[in-house]
């Protein structure tokens, strides 16, 4: 169980909110975890692609949240941020959210932090194109961040919607 901080009042005022994040690489593992799960959003940690796209199919969770440290493949001509247009295809048939946790990418390097975010562009233009859901986690300023996330490359709606 960890818990997140929430913002509730535009004066930098934070609410701790529990939120179960179910991180395993075993795929009937997580479905028993998200059947007994109880509070709500359940969030799964994106592992492998075969995982990813296994769990999307079953699709009975809230958000897939990928995580920021990855051991992924970088060059200038390829970067591999483990979400294609398929898997986002999916995300959006299940009515289900692609995550990502700002805290995260906070304590990072410069040039990991540099990969991470060109990741997560990535990830957002995949999304804008397959018309997937975003949700941001762990941010204290919802304006910011919307304003942010719009610099990255989403819509205003998917903006506004990943900090609601």
């Amino acid at each position: 169980m960890q818990y997140y901080k929430k913002q509730i009042f535009p004066w930098d005022f934070d609410l701790r909110v529990k939120m179960q994040i179910i991180n395993t690489a075993n795929i009937e593992e997580a479905r028993k975890k998200i059947k007994d799960s109880k509070e709500k959003p359940i969030i799964v940690k994106a592992q492998d692609e075969n995982f990813n796209r296994k769990i999307l199919e079953y699709g009975k969770f809230d958000i897939l949240l990928f995580p920021s440290q990855t051991k992924k493949k970088y060059s200038l001509k390829y970067m591999d941020s483990s979400l294609n247009h398929v898997l986002a295809k999916i995300a959006t048939k299940n009515n289900l959210s692609i995550g990502f946790d700002m805290s995260s990418i906070k304590d990072l390097e410069k040039k990991q932090k540099a990969i991470e975010l060109s990741r997560i562009r990535q990830n957002i233009k995949i999304c804008r194109k397959a018309k997937t859901k975003i949700k941001i986690l762990n941010y204290k300023d919802g304006r910011g961040v919307s304003s942010f996330l719009i610099s990255l490359g989403a819509s205003t709606q998917q903006a506004k919607e990943a900090v609601s």
